[in-house]
């Protein structure tokens, strides 16, 4: 970037005055009223935003420290000064007023505009996430005016050149600045800075060129989705202002809890109750998933927390091939209501199994147990 100093032609120890005089000479002769020369209004901003940053002490002693503008990027209000900001001059040299979004020099705005891009959400089931699915879902949204074709006119009418403006989107007229007095450009009433006014407007959208209508479409959603993932449908947003582009439609997916399965990743998580006397046995029980019924076996002396890996029988990747897998957490039960028959066959395997109950609890009787009993009887 132009050392600033160079850009209005004074010393690096200019006074303030000095400054405003060099840049008032500068912008006279550069701006567009004045000089034809394409390159003109660069140099005039080049030469304001110098100027923007000098006339500010504390700018201009950040600039003489560190050469830099201090993120001021040159294109905020005059710090110093008795008149407007920058944009206000710019303005009043190029035009930019309010209405069409139109200035001078720039022609007249364009009626037709890209629609906007809208967000929905759409609930599915986990078996959808896991699969992927065709999913018919409708939106309320703006489309193109059926009786106008976008043109925003009554059939058989058409848009007429703006009397007040000439076409241009823009009036001209004498306003007073540092440079004395110029012409500004300033957005058309009469027109809204179109350059054009349209005599009869379309009864069905009110001259917007789109109304608001249900529209039915098709969501392909792939597999592996989850909850927060957001689709996007290139140009199936709100139809533009004027007949203009559709925007985007971004579909936002939400998968409803499951009463079995949840959700790790790309696998599935489940869990399953074994009998105690299943679990101490060995055996294969049954689980129907989302690809049928499917074996888990339970081996012999199976604890309670142990999990099964089902491959491959889990959620479809998103980015990628292939499916997670499905984890069963194998939770033994142990009974809480026993008759005396069971009872008895229980007490009667506890000892079989060298254990003891002792006031309501079951201690295993091991080796060093027995031998420290035998030392109590010597």
């Amino acid at each position: 970037m132009a050392d600033h100093y160079e850009v209005l032609g004074v010393s690096r120890d200019a006074s303030a005055e000095e400054i405003k005089r060099a840049y008032r000479k500068l912008a006279r002769k550069l701006h567009p009223d004045v000089n034809p020369d394409p390159d003109a209004a660069n140099q005039f901003k080049d030469v304001t935003r110098a100027y923007e940053v000098l006339s500010d002490e504390d700018k201009r002693r950040n600039y003489d420290a560190t050469g830099h503008e201090n993120g001021t990027g040159g294109m905020g209000g005059f710090g110093g000064g008795d008149f407007g900001g920058f944009q206000d001059i710019f303005e009043t040299f190029f035009g930019g007023g309010g209405g069409g979004g139109m200035g001078g020099g720039r022609g007249p705005a364009s009626r037709t505009r890209r629609g906007q891009d809208a967000l929905i959400t759409v609930r599915i089931d986990l078996v959808d996430a896991v699969f992927g699915v065709d999913k018919t879902i409708e939106v309320d949204t703006a489309v193109v005016c059926p009786e106008c074709n976008g043109s925003c006119c009554q059939p058989g009418t058409h848009p007429e050149t703006c009397t007040i403006c000439h076409g241009q989107g823009a009036v001209r007229r004498p306003v007073r600045s540092i440079l004395g007095t110029v012409m500004a450009a300033e957005t058309c009433s009469a027109c809204q800075g179109f350059g054009t006014v349209i005599p009869d407007p379309c009864r069905e959208c009110s001259g917007q060129g789109r109304v608001r209508d249900r529209a039915s479409m098709t969501l392909k959603i792939p597999a592996g989705v989850a909850t927060g993932t957001r689709i996007q449908l290139a140009g199936r947003g709100e139809s533009g202002p004027g007949g203009g582009p559709h925007g985007d439609l971004y579909v936002e997916i939400d998968v409803r809890p499951h009463d079995v399965f949840t959700r790790e990743g790309d696998d599935l998580l489940a869990t399953m109750s074994v009998p105690m006397t299943a679990a101490a046995l060995g055996t294969t029980l049954t689980l129907d998933t989302f690809d049928g019924e499917q074996p888990v076996p339970v081996r012999e002396g199976t604890q309670s927390g142990e999990v099964q890996v089902l491959k491959g029988l889990g959620v479809g990747r998103l980015r990628g091939s292939g499916r997670g897998d499905l984890k069963v957490t194998l939770r033994v039960e142990t009974p809480t209501r026993l008759d005396d028959e069971q009872r008895r066959l229980l007490e009667e395997l506890a000892v079989a199994r060298g254990e003891e109950t002792v006031h309501g609890t079951t201690e295993h009787r091991g080796l060093f147990s027995k031998l420290r009993d035998n030392f109590k009887h010597l």
